[in-house]
């Protein structure tokens, strides 16, 4: 009886295709550079056509890819389309110089159009950020790539007439609405969308300074594209000397570690309990305080709507009166210069005013033995590994080593789940490295009985820490669910937080064996369903119950001890 072949799966393509992105990225890193329509750029682009990832939808049909479009240009710096030439750095000293910082809406990295042609991005938080934005532009240049293919007349220079036309208009000085929509309609017939697709879109980025941008962003990818093809200006992605250098080096994480160490020497709080919490910058400060300072404006210490109205833009003086009673009441905000882009607070709890705090500690304790909290903003990816690491060495001060007395290191965060909806909970018992069997099982003191009877979802059991949330897809993510490894979500830093704890406190000493950790994670998509990713849309109010709830379950905690 003949053999038979065992064809591999669509889960097995796509781990293939990850490993090939992530090893073709690294070498292009070593190397220097690379042009997205050379031999380089094709490897890049063949793998993620292959992967297909949700976050892309229709990546790999004619037809554009709306959604991920947005999703993308909120991760990029804005103008980056009509760059040719795209450097990625180090922190290298662009800040002292004449060029405005322009920072993407949902990422927290500093970029400089250096000129017409160039963009500068700096990479402070390690190689996640270049794999990061390595795969956003390789999107990029798909899509611009599918323009071109629609436009260009084949075999020849010339443009159908639709492109001639948003040319015309995206050139004129004076725009008027009637014209506009004639833009738009050709626009829906370059991009293979509808007429009603491309106006939502449209409203979606259309800002004041800049009411076509969406429109003045495809023409400048297709601009771009159809160049290369017709006279061989190709575009360019290079990495600074600098950068390649660095990297790997946790220069900019030693730098936020000292600065914070020193900050708590100098208020002679080293030796006092420490609680980190690695979270967002408003919910511990909000948990800890809003209620009592704006007991007048929110007199139902129940109900949520404190912490929603909290959440909005539009309350900024709500805000500003709990950073004051805060500030009032030994909270302590440490500005991050260090180029990690980590903010930190640091909330002394002896320093609590009388019915300051909406938690109570127990009247036994000295003030030497009250907790100081400390709250640092999200780590991204192996960035979480870097900034925990450097955090929990000792602080050397005059030849002696003085060691932080940690109590508990707690993670809260936004996942990916693969059972449940936005919002629900997960609470791990292990991390998983994706694409290796590293497992990083721990005892977690968390569990799902703290979080029962509030309506939310609660699920338990491991997670997996990607390589990157932008390059899953549902064969993969399909895979780890219906494994034994009991897969429940999936994130970017549980494995880099927790091999930095454990080898802290189990091999390096540096803080205590018993060190007591916290995982929860609310869902802030859900790949396997069809219209539920990361590029669906933010979570808006839905994430103030999972986020305060969470926040609650790590203070009261803290404050039993």
């Amino acid at each position: 009886m003949a053999n038979k072949v065992k064809q591999t799966t669509r889960a097995q393509e796509s781990t293939n295709a990850i490993e090939r992105l992530y090893i073709t990225m690294r070498h292009l890193l070593n190397r220097g550079f690379y042009k997205p329509s050379g031999v380089s750029g094709n490897a890049l682009r063949n793998a993620l056509l292959l992967l297909r990832p949700e976050i892309y939808g229709s990546v790999a049909e004619d037809k554009a890819e709306l959604n991920g479009l947005i999703y993308v240009l909120e991760r990029l710096p804005e103008g980056i389309e009509e760059c040719r030439f795209i450097n990625l750095t180090s922190d290298e000293g662009f800040s002292k110089s004449h060029l405005k910082a322009i920072v993407p809406p949902k990422r927290r990295r500093n970029c400089y159009r250096i000129d017409d042609e160039q963009m500068n991005i700096e990479i402070t938080r390690g190689r996640s950020d270049i794999y990061d934005i390595l795969t956003h532009l390789t999107f990029l240049f798909i899509e611009s790539g599918k323009i071109c293919k629609r436009v260009l007349v084949e075999e020849g220079n010339d443009t159908i007439r639709d492109w001639t036309k948003l040319a015309e208009f995206v050139q004129n000085e004076e725009k008027d609405d009637a014209e506009r929509e004639v833009a738009f309609i050709h626009t829906a017939n370059i991009l293979g969308r509808t007429f009603e697709d491309v106006v939502e879109i449209e409203n979606k980025l259309s800002t004041k300074d800049n009411p076509d941008r969406f429109l003045n962003f495809i023409y400048w990818l297709g601009k771009l594209a159809i160049e290369e093809v017709t006279t061989g200006n190709k575009r360019t992605i290079t990495f600074s000397p600098i950068l390649r250098e660095r990297l790997g080096h946790h220069i900019h994480g030693e730098r936020w570690a000292e600065t914070i160490k020193q900050t708590l020497s100098k208020h002679n709080l080293l030796h006092r309990p420490l609680h980190i919490i690695s979270a967002n910058m408003h919910s511990v400060m909000n948990s800890l305080f809003a209620k009592k300072a704006l007991a007048k404006d929110f007199p139902d210490s129940e109900s949520l709507d404190i912490y929603e109205a909290l959440s909005s833009t539009k309350n900024k003086e709500f805000s500003k009166k709990v950073k004051d009673w805060g500030e009032k009441n030994g909270m302590l905000f440490i500005d991050d210069k260090s180029g990690a882009n980590i903010d930190v607070q640091l909330f002394d709890t002896a320093k609590f005013g009388n019915n300051a705090c909406c938690y109570d500690l127990s009247d036994t304790i000295s003030n030497e033995e009250k907790p100081v909290i400390f709250v640092m903003d999200y780590a991204f990816g192996e960035q979480a590994f870097e900034t925990i690491d450097e955090l929990l060495k000792p602080l050397s001060e005059e030849g002696e080593k003085k060691f932080l007395n940690v109590d508990s290191i707690s993670i809260m965060g936004k996942a990916g789940i693969l059972e449940g909806g936005k919002g629900d909970l997960m609470i791990p018992s292990a991390h998983i490295f994706e694409g290796t069997a590293d497992n990083y099982p721990f005892k977690n003191e968390l569990n799902a009985s703290d979080f029962e009877g509030n309506g939310l979802k609660v699920l338990e059991g491991t997670m997996v820490t990607v390589l990157g949330t932008s390059l899953q897809n549902k064969d993969i993510l399909r895979f780890f669910h219906e494994s034994t490894w009991n897969v429940i979500g999936l994130e970017m830093e549980g494995v880099h937080y927790q091999k930095a704890i454990q080898s802290a406190s189990k091999i390096r000493k540096s803080i205590k064996k018993d060190v007591k950790v916290r995982y929860a994670y609310y869902a802030s998509d859900n790949p396997l369903e069809t219209g539920s990713t990361l590029a669906s849309g933010g979570l808006g109010a839905t994430g103030v119950k999972p986020t305060y709830l969470i926040t609650d379950r790590i203070l009261k905690q803290i404050f039993s001890t």
